[in-house]
């Protein structure tokens, strides 16, 4: 067919093919690689528990979540705690980094297919953040504790206020910070973990409150579960409720929806 036609309309129509051929490569990267967003390919599966892995909130230490490692240890889970570099005010990326290596090391360590994890405050965000970055496909469940996953503005004052006095996590828990923007953008729990957000109607930090609400978790306002409850956002690790909803958002299965009648199982009043 080609030998048909001049010189000038044969490199034409060698072009066009060449660009055809070019785009069929690329749409096929497009539908062979994972997502931008961190989604998985498949799901983790959910009816078999590996370690929990504890993430603490901005300018928190492993100390922090030692009465939750507590109970979970108690339970019988083997628990492993990520300790933030220098004083849990920097980057949240670098916290990220060392819950990806806590949590390789201890499926190394144990041998599981995959970890839980629970991010308290900030934590939660981090949780987000390695997920995002490829960790989705090791996690089972993530649970997160009052995080601000669409910020707060107490860190948006502070931003505004007193800028030298809002470290790098401060400023990308600013409810505008281009962090949150790119976490929240498209799909906010990506494939392969299932996903839990417990909050406080009386979060005093997160500010609104219910800016812990996950788009595509379950979402359990501790309120929900006990209507007199009262804690604020500094007591959700070592509060006996919130540690009682986070063993059984931990266990085998799926998430299972909490509520008034789950009160005082669960260590409510």
């Amino acid at each position: 067919m080609l030998a048909g036609l001049s010189p000038a309309r044969r490199r034409l129509v060698l072009a066009l093919l060449a660009l055809v051929a070019a785009a069929v490569v690329a749409l096929a990267v497009v539908l062979l690689l994972p997502g931008e967003d961190g989604r998985s390919a498949e799901p983790v599966r959910q009816d078999e528990v590996g370690p929990v892995v504890l993430v603490p909130g901005y300018g928190g230490s492993a100390g922090s979540m030692q009465a939750l490692a507590d109970r979970l240890t108690a339970a019988g889970r083997e628990v492993a705690v990520v300790d933030p570099p220098g004083d849990g005010t920097g980057d949240l990326n670098a916290t990220a980094d060392v819950l990806a290596q806590t949590a390789r090391a201890a499926i190394a360590r144990t041998g599981a297919p995959s970890v839980d994890v629970v991010g308290y405050s900030a934590g939660g965000v981090v949780a987000r953040l390695w997920i995002a970055d490829g960790g989705a496909d090791v996690v089972r469940r993530v649970v997160t504790l009052g995080s601000p996953h669409h910020g707060t503005g107490l860190a948006g004052l502070a931003t505004t206020v007193a800028p030298d006095q809002c470290p790098p996590g401060c400023r990308q828990l600013a409810p505008d910070s281009e962090l949150l923007a790119h976490l929240n953008a498209g799909d906010e729990t990506p494939d392969g973990p299932t996903w839990v957000s417990i909050w406080t109607t009386q979060d005093e930090t997160v500010t609104p409150p219910d800016s812990a609400r996950l788009d595509g978790a379950l979402d359990i306002p501790v309120q929900s579960v006990c209507a007199d409850a009262r804690v604020g956002h500094g007591g959700l690790p070592g509060d006996p409720l919130v540690e009682g909803m986070v063993l059984a958002e931990l266990g085998t299965g799926d998430p299972v929806p909490l509520g008034a009648a789950d009160c005082t199982r669960l260590g409510g009043s």
